[in-house]
């Protein structure tokens, strides 16, 4: 393979779905020579396409990091699979599919911090501008764009008495999460297009392929940002077992996600100088706040045993079962194959206290012990509900200068009472729903954690053990104008001219739900910002911080 040329206008690192969007809109100006970097392969797994291919894309290198965490106190010591994509489309090749937006809330917040521009009503022409909705333009939805929503396309009567059960509890029921509040109770649009699954790659760069001013490289695993008189310059990586640096003219993008911007910046020596240190590696440019503020949407995951109910557990459990949904795929796209790994959802609030919906529900008609590992032989749903606005912060560093070592992930789950206190009242309004008259013909009884446990100390203890990532990170590049802000509101690195960050990372707080398509807004609003410059800085003045 020919090594591409050293010189572009713009490098973008990583292909996820902020990379990809990004590359798109940059490269749209034949003017510009756009160069865009994946440590990954390319999308041509099967698995990727199928939407119950998750399950064999997850935990498998060839599609995924597979990091893990630190064995976390607040789990009962347990360490975390930290799934994120490692081929083109990043991790919309291998997520749950799901388009969420979050709540208009969220962006209210972003804007009311410090950061001018990321209100809602700043962002969702940039959601919509994007999309590709399958009920058409509308005040909420654009139907011009490259990321396809569409209804799923199967139902689950157990499903459809939860969404009753919940309508019960005073969760009503609803037809679009996307609308600023999130509310309800309702079946996940998703990221498919005829009952496959479309990743950032399918959406952004596939269409693109023949422009001659972008260039796309795979299995590239960047190192470092290289500075120049203290403007980022250029960035140095490997290719095929090559040591190769390209220079930008321009700009760098950094849309390697909550795990590996911070940790480019930080091997790059821009960082906190208590990391980088006692690594060996010379403070460029002092930033406390990279790799810190993680934070990461905890689910606990309550199964149900059931009677009088058809699930997933029993049709896969077969062999005639696994055959029928291979013949029900191939024939429409449709049936189990088709699903995301959640069909329904909810929003709902966890006590009075609350303005807003703070926990979200992944509702699913089938049932494991833990991923990876074979579904139950009993009828069961699992009903996973997690806190959408944790307390708890933690971090995300090199534990080395070689960028093959893998990331020290500390998210500190549970480690906030606030988180601990959620967490019971969660499995409480579960119990509540489930107990509803909707759910009674099919006699649910708690297989985990227990109806045991019911006291606020047990059901804490419960949430450390069941407790799991549903894979949400974002935060660890913070945008703010205090010292530990990472970016400004222009998502430019604070005191390093010419590098940008487009990705979760830059989140001051995690949004409302799912956070794909929330990453590709901010790419969205990055190419905004590098395209169409503003005329006068409308970021405040940051505060002054003593020079490392």
């Amino acid at each position: 393979m020919t090594i591409a040329p050293a010189q572009y206008d713009y490098v973008v690192v990583g292909a996820g779905p902020a990379g990809c969007l990004l590359a798109n809109r940059l490269s749209a100006n034949p003017a510009h020579r756009v160069l865009l970097l994946e440590a990954g392969g390319r999308d041509n797994y099967p698995w990727i396409h199928i939407p119950v291919g998750y399950l064999f894309c997850i935990g498998n290198p060839r599609t995924d990091w597979c990091f893990k965490t630190e064995a976390q106190p607040g789990l009962q010591g347990r360490a975390l699979s930290y799934p994120r994509g490692k081929v083109l489309g990043g991790c919309s090749s291998i997520n749950g599919m799901i388009y969420m937006r979050g709540q208009a809330n969220d962006y209210d917040g972003w804007a009311a911090e410090g950061n001018p521009g990321w209100a809602w009503d700043d962002v969702l022409p940039l959601f919509k501008q994007s999309e590709n909705h399958f009920a058409g333009a509308s005040p909420l939805h654009g139907d011009s764009g490259e990321w396809r929503v569409e209804q799923q396309r199967l139902h689950w009567p157990i499903l459809d008495a939860f969404r009753e059960a919940a309508k019960q509890n005073g969760i009503a029921s609803i037809d679009d999460f996307n609308q600023g509040d999130n509310e309800g109770c309702g079946y996940f649009q998703v990221n498919q297009k005829g009952g496959v699954r479309w990743n950032a790659a399918k959406a952004f760069l596939k269409p693109i392929r023949q422009r001659a001013n972008l260039t796309v490289l795979t299995g590239v695993e960047v190192d470092r940002v290289l500075l120049e008189n203290g403007r980022a310059s250029a960035v140095a990586g490997r290719q095929q077992g090559q040591a190769v640096t390209w220079q930008a003219r321009k700009e760098i993008i950094l849309c390697a996600g909550a795990v590996g911007s911070p940790g480019i910046l930080q091997r790059s020596g821009i960082g906190p100088s208590s990391i980088l240190k006692p690594l060996g590696i010379e403070v460029r440019h002092e930033l406390p706040g990279v790799g810190g503020n993680l934070q990461d949407h905890l689910q606990l995951r309550l199964i149900y045993k059931l009677e009088n109910a058809r699930t997933l557990n029993q049709i896969a459990g077969s062999v005639w079962g696994k055959m029928g949904m291979g013949l029900q795929y191939l024939y429409d796209r449709s049936g189990p194959l088709s699903m995301a790994p959640s069909q329904l959802g909810a929003f709902a609030r966890s006590g009075p206290e609350q303005t807003s919906a703070n926990l979200e529900y992944h509702v699913q008609p089938l049932s494991l012990e833990r991923f990876g590992e074979p579904l139950h032989a009993f009828p069961a749903f699992t009903a996973s509900v997690c806190d959408l606005r944790p307390q708890s912060r933690g971090r995300i560093d090199i534990r080395s200068a070689d960028p093959a070592a893998p990331p020290l992930i500390q998210p500190n789950y549970l480690s906030h009472a606030e988180d601990l206190r959620v967490a019971a009242a969660a499995i409480r309004l579960t119990r509540r729903i489930v107990g509803a008259q909707a759910l009674r013909p099919f006699n649910p009884v708690e297989y985990l954690p227990g109806e045991a446990l019911q006291s606020d100390e047990q059901l804490q203890e419960a949430a450390a053990r069941i407790g799991t990532t549903i894979f949400h990170p974002v935060g660890t590049c913070r945008m703010g104008q205090d010292k530990d802000a990472v970016v400004d509101a222009q998502l430019r690195v604070h005191g390093v001219p010419g590098l940008r960050i487009a990705d979760a990372s830059i989140m001051p707080r995690i949004t409302s739900g799912n956070t794909c398509s929330p990453t590709l807004m901010i790419a969205e609003k990055a190419a905004q910002l590098i395209l169409s410059p503003p005329t006068r800085n409308l970021t405040p003045e940051r505060e002054q911080t003593t020079p490392a």
